[in-house]
C-alpha cells in the first residue's frame, strides 16, 4: 500500500497508478479501480482524480465513467519515469541473441533492427540511415492496426498512409537531431495523421559519430517502461553490428 503525505507526490502517485491502470486494461479508469494501492478511500482518490482532471491531465469519456490519460498526463508520467526506466537482464540478453545471427549488409542490420523494436515493444519499429535519403525500414505495422485505442478504421489508414510517405516520416524522426532521445507525445508530434499516437526517437553511433535514428511508433498508451529502455539499448547494439560490418 503507498502511503503519501505530500500532496504534490501524492497527486502524481495517483496520476501514475491510473496511466499504468489504463496502458494495462485499456478501459477508463475508477476510483475503485486504484485506490486498494493507497491509503486513503475510495472518496478521496475520486476528489485527486477530479483535480488531476481540472489541471488538464485527465479526461474523461463519459459523465458517470472513468478517467482516461491526456498527452499532458502522459508527458508527466515519462517525465517522472524517464530515469527509472531499464530493462531487466533477461530482456537484454534477449535482444542480444537477435544480433548474434550472421548480418553481413548494412540493409540487413537495418532490416533487422527494424523487426526487434517492433518485436520487443508491440509497436511499429522504424529505422533510418542518414547517408540513405529518404530510405526507411519499418516493421509491426500490424500491431497499430490491432490496437484497441486506434481501432478506427480512418486513424488506421491515416497512420498507414505515414508509413508509406517515407519522406514525411523521415522529417519526423529526424527532428531534433541535437538531442539524441525524444519522446513525442500526441499533439506534440505536430502531425495531424498520427496525433493519436506516441513516437519515442533515438540516435545511433557509429565510431561515436550519429549516423542515424530508430523509433518506435504506437498509440499514445503505449507500455513506455518497456518501450523507452528497449530502444535505448537497441540503440547500441545497432551501433555495434554496423560497426562490425
Amino acid at each position: 500500500m503507498i502511503i503519501i503525505v505530500d500532496r504534490e507526490a501524492r497527486n502524481k502517485s495517483v496520476l501514475s497508478s491510473i496511466i499504468e491502470n489504463y496502458i494495462k486494461t485499456q478501459s477508463a479508469v475508477s476510483s475503485d479501480d486504484i485506490c486498494e494501492s493507497f491509503d486513503c478511500s475510495s472518496a478521496t482518490i475520486r476528489n485527486i482524480m477530479c483535480e488531476l482532471e481540472e489541471q488538464g491531465y485527465l479526461t474523461h469519456l463519459h459523465t458517470s465513467g472513468g478517467r482516461v490519460p491526456t498527452d499532458k498526463g502522459y508527458r508527466c508520467y515519462v517525465d517522472m519515469l524517464l530515469s527509472q526506466m531499464k530493462l531487466l537482464k533477461e530482456e537484454k540478453e534477449r535482444i542480444t541473441k537477435e544480433y548474434n545471427h550472421q548480418l553481413d549488409k548494412l540493409e540487413d542490420v537495418l532490416e533487422k533492427t527494424s523487426e526487434v523494436l517492433s518485436a520487443f515493444t508491440h509497436c511499429a519499429g522504424i529505422v533510418s540511415y542518414l547517408s540513405q535519403d529518404n530510405k526507411i525500414y519499418y516493421n509491426g505495422a500490424s500491431f497499430i492496426i490491432e490496437h484497441p485505442e486506434l481501432k478506427h478504421i480512418e486513424k488506421i489508414r491515416s497512420i498507414l498512409r505515414l508509413l508509406e510517405e517515407k519522406k514525411t516520416l523521415l522529417e519526423i524522426i529526424n527532428r531534433g537531431l541535437e538531442k539524441r532521445f525524444n519522446v513525442y507525445i500526441g499533439q506534440e508530434l505536430a502531425c495531424r495523421e498520427i496525433a493519436g499516437c506516441s513516437l519515442v526517437v533515438s540516435t545511433y553511433d557509429i565510431e561515436n559519430k550519429p549516423c542515424g535514428r530508430i523509433a518506435v511508433l504506437g498509440p499514445r498508451s503505449m507500455d513506455y517502461v518497456r518501450v523507452i529502455p528497449t530502444i535505448g539499448y537497441v540503440s547500441e547494439l545497432v551501433g555495434k553490428a554496423l560497426e562490425n560490418l
